[in-house]
Parts: structure tokens; C-alpha cells; sequence
């Protein structure tokens, strides 16, 4: 259960003519891809719900803080790409360094958290794209725009949206890229816009206090309560130098997605010098935009009369500037387009690595003879994320998606300093500076984060983890090709 999988024997198999991607990525390719998925709703929502509830104004030290923990993440994840330039991201990683079963286990937990995202973000597409159109003066019809308490529906737009982005993933990675690329561009130059119109509306009295007086946070009791408050009986306080660390949690999720770049490393032509630039160039740009909106939100108007919907678009309109809002949903739109492609991408390639090292079926493991992609596995979770996406809510369990990721940020972490004792002959492009410090701090950064998320979200972590166990042993550790060629020594 702990037998590794050489790096030799990694990038040996991505060698194989029937497993073999088509290497057509650049860094600014893999830039783009991280700036794509990492840009969503949380920078027109999350930065105003974050000041009203917790931080204040101080919401943009709670960003800062929340990107210097996922850049410790990302210089883990640098290593390991340039190092094992092969799909799966954390799953081939930990198959080099930690072993099978610790391979397989993450690997089961990103392919759940990026599915269950991917629907998600479609939804919230969804809804955006419903809005505009009744500003519009056409409505669509209730059975058509997903499920309402009580009563049946289909998100018809949202499963749309997934089947129109798998056929863009199936016929190319290029193709994928352009169009991220377009959307991507869009998307920021949306952001910029809000951002120098916004500067215009900021009353210097808005920011004061800077950071406002602590205060108890009510909270949540039981299961619902973080599980820092059920173990230690610590509580969480609102506002304060302490309420810009509860923020600096919350905001983390923003985000969520720049590892996601790594996933694309065996697509890549340069990838022991591109990859790295992807995730740490993305990780910036997306540390830099989510300051400068977070400062002008709560410069424009108080943040206790914020709203916690729309804070950016309701500022504008605030200020009578309606067109602005206007704008602001509309580059929303665009934003989780990519969003949405980008988590179809990353889902699909750790699951075509799972399934060419016999972990999974190896039927989804065959590339496509013209366009080099994985077009099995990408069809077959397309269609289970359009089907869920057009069935599910959007208050769907999203805490799974980010206690999957902080997981998946401790085991590579683990893995780095894991394989320098074992491997330190390994040529490695980019190299993690103050190994073991930098993967140790990783770690506590993660695992502080995740104590900080309900304990009802641990318990259903823990049992799609056993459900994972049940796979494993009774399929996945039969038909290991790792396995196999021991069995055959």
C-alpha cells in the first residue's frame, strides 16, 4: 500500500503512445489558466460579505495574509511540478513520494472537490446568466432553472454549460487555452475597469477604523461550529486583529484553484521552467487583484452598510452608478465560464493519471488519435457534472471542495521534504527555498485553516474518504500496474 511510483517510471509512461498529451502549453498559457480559475465570484461577493461580517476594512490584510499561506503551498507545488512534469498534480506527486494508498487518496479527494466545484460554479453561471436576461425582459421557466424548495427542476443552462465545455476540452488543450485566454482577458480588464471607476467613489472616512473594535462572533453550535470551537473551546471573534485572521480563513477559498496549473504539466512544452512561472505568476496577479478591489469596496461605502449579495455591484449603485453594476454581472458571467472550464480540466486529467496507472479503469485512460487528449475520461465526468449540476442547489456542500484542497496542500507539502531525504539525486528546475521550514509552515498554515471549517464538514469528509478505502482495496489495489510489474520482479 505504500510502494511508490519512480519519477523515471512517471514520465516513462506518459511515453506511451496511447497515453501520450499533446504538449502545446506555455507559461503564459499556464498563467492564464490559474488567473482563470482562481478570478470567480469571490471577487465580486466574498471581498464585501468578508469587511461587513468580519474584518472591516482590514479585509485587504486578511487577503494578504490568505495568499502568503497559499504561496507557501505554491512553492511546494512548483518543486514537485518541475521535478514530476506528469498529469494529476497532488495524486502523481504523493505517488512518488508517499506511496499508493496516500496517491490514491488524494486523488479520490481532487476528483470529488473539482466535480462537485465544477457544478457548483455552473449553477452560480447559471443564476447570473437568468438575471441578465430578465433584465433583459425575458424570462426562462421555473422547471427550467434548477430545483426550488419543494419542488422539482432542472438547471437547463448549467448542464448546458458543461456539455458545451467538455466538447472545447476534448478537441484540444490549444483551443482550450485561446479560449480561456479571451475570457481571461475579459474577465480582468472587467476587474480593472471596476476597480480605477470605483478609486473615483472612495471617501477617506470610510476606512476609519481601519480595523474596527473585537467583538464575539454568535457562531454556530454543534456540528456547524468550526471544529477548533468543539476540540479547544476556542470561539471565533469578529472584527479586531483577531477577526482579520478568522477573515484570512474565509478569504482563503478565493483562492482555491492556482494548484490546478499543475494538473496541466505533462501538456506543457517547457514544464520544469513554465510550470512553476504558472503557478506563482497566477498566484501574484490574483494576490494583487483581490487587495485592490477589497481597498476600493470599502472605500466606496462603509463596510457595515454593505451587502452581503452583491457588495461591489450594490456600491456602484450606491454611489448612482448603476451602469457599473451593470458591468460588474457581466463580467461575473464571464468569469466562471473559465472558472468552469478550467475545473472540467483539472478534474478530468487526475483522473485520466489514476486511471493509466491501473488505480481506476484503464478504458479512460485512452488519449484521442487526433486532438491528444484524454476524451474518455473528459466525456464521462462531463456528462456526471452536467447531470449533477442541473439537478443540484447552489447551497450545495462547498466546504467539501475546500477541505479537500487544504488536504491536498498538506500531502504535498509532506511529499517535498519526503523526497529530498529519498530522492536528493532527483534534478529539480525550481527548488522550494528553506526546505524543510517553508513545506512545515504549509503544513500548520493548512491545518489551522481547516480546524477553522465545521465539524459536520470533517464528518462528510471522512466518509467519502472511506468510500474511497472501499475502492481501493476492492479495485484499484488488484489492478495497480506499479503492482503488477513487482509481482512480476
Amino acid at each position: 500500500m505504500l510502494r511508490t511510483k519512480s519519477i523515471e517510471q512517471s514520465i516513462q509512461d506518459t511515453e506511451e503512445p496511447e497515453h501520450t498529451l499533446r504538449k502545446s502549453l506555455s507559461a503564459l498559457d499556464l498563467t492564464v489558466f490559474g488567473v482563470g480559475v482562481v478570478i470567480g465570484t469571490g471577487i465580486f461577493v466574498l471581498t464585501g460579505k468578508i469587511a461587513k461580517e468580519t474584518a472591516g476594512p482590514a479585509v485587504a490584510l486578511a487577503f494578504v495574509l490568505a495568499g502568503l499561506v497559499c504561496a507557501l503551498a505554491a512553492l511546494c507545488y512548483a518543486e514537485f511540478a518541475s521535478t514530476v512534469p506528469v498529469a494529476g498534480s497532488a495524486y502523481t506527486f504523493s505517488y512518488a513520494s508517499l506511496g499508493e494508498l496516500p496517491a490514491w487518496i488524494i486523488g479520490w479527494d481532487l476528483v470529488l472537490e473539482l466535480a462537485l466545484g465544477c457544478a457548483v460554479v455552473a449553477v452560480g453561471w447559471s443564476g447570473y446568466v437568468r438575471s441578465l436576461l430578465e433584465t433583459a425582459g425575458w424570462r426562462m421557466p421555473d422547471a427550467l432553472s434548477g430545483p426550488k424548495s419543494g419542488h422539482f427542476g432542472f438547471d437547463l443552462f448549467a448542464c448546458l454549460l458543461v456539455l458545451v465545455l467538455t466538447a472545447i476540452l476534448i478537441v484540444g488543450m490549444k483551443l482550450s487555452s485561446r479560449v480561456t485566454s479571451v475570457v481571461v482577458g475579459v474577465k480582468v480588464a472587467v476587474v480593472l475597469v471596476v476597480v480605477i471607476a470605483g478609486s473615483f467613489f472612495i471617501t477617506g472616512a470610510n476606512y476609519r477604523p481601519f480595523v474596527p473594535p473585537s467583538e464575539p462572533s454568535s457562531g454556530a453550535g454543534g456540528l456547524a461550529a468550526p471544529l477548533a470551537q468543539i476540540m479547544f473551546g476556542f470561539t471565533p471573534s469578529n472584527f479586531g486583529v483577531m477577526g482579520v485572521f478568522s477573515a484570512a480563513a474565509v478569504v482563503f477559498f478565493a483562492f482555491i484553484g492556482f494548484d490546478i496549473v499543475a494538473t496541466a504539466a505533462e501538456e506543457t512544452r517547457s514544464p520544469q521552467r513554465d510550470v512553476p512561472r504558472g503557478i506563482l505568476g497566477s498566484l501574484a496577479i490574483c494576490t494583487v487583484l483581490y487587495v485592490a478591489v477589497s481597498v476600493v469596496v470599502t472605500g466606496m461605502q462603509k463596510y457595515s452598510s454593505l451587502t452581503v449579495d452583491a457588495p461591489l455591484a450594490d456600491a456602484f449603485k450606491a454611489v448612482g452608478h448603476p451602469f457599473w453594476a451593470g458591468l460588474i454581472s457581466f463580467g461575473a458571467v464571464v468569469g466562471l465560464t473559465s472558472v468552469c472550464m478550467i475545473l472540467l480540466l483539472g478534474q478530468s486529467r487526475v483522473f485520466f493519471a489514476m486511471s493509466r496507472d491501473g488505480l481506476l479503469p484503464t478504458v479512460f485512460s485512452r488519449v484521442h488519435p487526433r486532438f491528444g487528449t484524454p476524451y474518455r475520461s473528459t466525456i464521462a465526468l462531463g456528462l456526471v457534472v452536467a447531470v449533477v449540476a442541473g439537478f443540484t442547489s447552489i447551497d450545495v456542500l462547498a466546504e467539501l471542495v475546500n477541505i479537500g484542497t487544504l488536504f491536498a496542500f498538506v500531502v504535498v507539502a509532506l511529499g517535498v521534504i519526503i523526497l529530498r531525504r529519498t530522492r536528493p539525486d532527483v534534478p529539480r528546475a525550481f527548488r522550494t527555498p528553506l526546505v524543510p521550514l517553508v513545506p512545515v509552515l504549509s503544513v500548520l498554515a493548512s491545518l489551522w485553516l481547516m480546524v477553522n471549517l465545521p465539524a459536520e464538514t470533517w464528518l462528510r469528509f471522512g466518509v467519502w474518504m472511506a468510500l474511497g478505502f472501499v475502492v481501493y482495496f476492492a479495485y484499484g489495489r488488484r489492478h495497480s500496474r506499479v503492482g503488477a510489474a513487482e509481482g512480476e520482479r
